[in-house]
C-alpha cells in the first residue's frame, strides 16, 4: 500500500492507496516541520493517526510526505524518521516540500510553472522532475504576494487608512466586531497574525462587485505575477498553474490580472490531493 500525505500547518491529509485504488482518507491535526522535531511529529502521528487507521498501519509499503516547512535536507530527514518510527514495514518514505507536491499535482510531468495561493503563496519552475528555480515567496510582511494574509493585511490597512468608502469600511468593521485597537492588538500583539488578516479576505469576496474591492483584488495578483512569475526566465513559455483556496474561489480575478503579461492560466485546484494521486498511480 501507498500512503501520500499534503501536510499543512492546520490540517494533514493522508490517502492510504491499494492497488492504485484509494481505500481510505483520514485526517489529523497539521505539522510544520520546522517548527516540530522528530520525536513530536512521531508522537502526533501516533495519537491523531494510528487510532484512524488501526492494522492497515502495518500494512504501507511506501510513504511520500508534502509538507509545509520542509525546507531542507536535515528538516526532511528528520520528517523521514519520524515518518519511519510509525510505519515500520515501509521500503521507502520520501519527504519533500509541499511546493513540490503542488507541482506534481499541477504538473504531473511535465515541465510548467506552479503555485501556491493560499493563506501564503509561493511558486517555481518545475522541470517535469524536479523543482529547477524559486522566487522565495519570503512570507507575508516581505512577500506571499496574492495570498489570503496579504489580500488580508492590504484590506485591514486600507480600512484603517480611509481608503475605501465609508460604508465599506463600517460594513468590514461590523463583521468582524473590530476597532482600531482590536486590529493592532491582532497583528502586533498575538500570534498568528497571518492567518487572522487571511480570516478577513472573504469580505473581498462577499463584496467584489464594488469596483474598489475588485481592484485591490487584482492589483494584488498583479503583485504576485510581477514580483514573482515574471523573474522565471521561461515565464511565458509554460502555463501558470495553481492550487489553493484564494486562487479558486477567486479565479476570474486571477486570469484577469494574468491577461496584461501574457500568461496562459493551467490548470486551477483547490487540493493537491487528486493530482498526487495521479502522479503516483501512474
Amino acid at each position: 500500500m501507498i500512503l501520500i500525505v499534503d501536510c499543512g500547518s492546520t490540517k494533514t491529509h493522508w490517502c492510504l492507496l491499494n492497488n492504485n485504488t484509494v481505500q481510505n482518507e483520514y485526517f489529523t491535526l497539521g505539522m510544520n516541520a520546522v517548527l516540530l522535531t522528530a520525536p513530536e511529529m512521531e508522537e502526533i502521528v501516533r495519537r491523531e493517526l494510528l487510532p484512524q487507521m488501526d492494522t492497515l498501519a502495518e500494512a504501507v509499503e511506501e510513504v511520500y510526505f508534502y509538507g509545509a516547512g520542509c525546507l531542507g535536507d536535515e528538516i526532511c530527514g528528520n520528517v523521514a524518521a519520524a515518518l519511519g518510527a510509525v510505519f515500520t514495514k515501509a521500503r521507502g518514505i520520501e519527504a519533500d516540500t509541499d511546493l513540490l507536491g503542488a507541482a506534481r499535482a499541477l504538473c504531473g510531468r511535465e515541465p510548467g510553472i506552479a503555485c501556491i495561493l493560499g493563506t501564503g503563496s509561493n511558486s517555481c519552475y518545475y522541470d517535469g522532475e524536479k523543482i529547477a528555480d524559486n522566487v522565495s515567496p519570503l512570507g507575508y510582511i516581505l512577500g506571499d504576494e496574492g495570498s489570503g494574509a496579504v489580500l488580508g493585511k492590504i484590506l485591514v490597512g486600507d480600512v484603517l487608512k480611509r481608503q475605501l468608502p465609508d460604508d465599506l469600511c463600517e460594513k468590514f468593521l461590523s463583521q468582524f466586531g473590530l476597532d482600531r485597537l482590536g486590529i493592532i492588538r491582532r497583528v502586533y500583539k498575538e500570534p498568528a497574525a497571518n492567518r487572522f488578516l487571511a480570516s478577513t479576505s472573504p469580505f473581498l469576496l462577499a463584496n467584489i462587485d464594488r469596483p474598489e474591492i475588485h481592484d485591490l483584488v487584482v492589483n494584488a495578483f498583479k503583485a504576485f505575477f510581477r514580483r514573482n512569475i515574471a523573474n522565471y526566465a521561461c515565464a511565458g513559455k509554460y502555463p501558470v498553474s495553481f492550487i489553493g483556496s484564494i486562487a479558486c474561489y477567486y479565479e476570474p480575478q486571477l486570469r484577469e490580472a494574468a491577461a496584461p503579461f501574457g500568461y496562459t492560466i493551467g490548470n486551477i485546484v483547490k487540493s493537491p490531493m487528486p493530482g498526487l494521486i495521479a502522479f503516483h498511480t501512474r
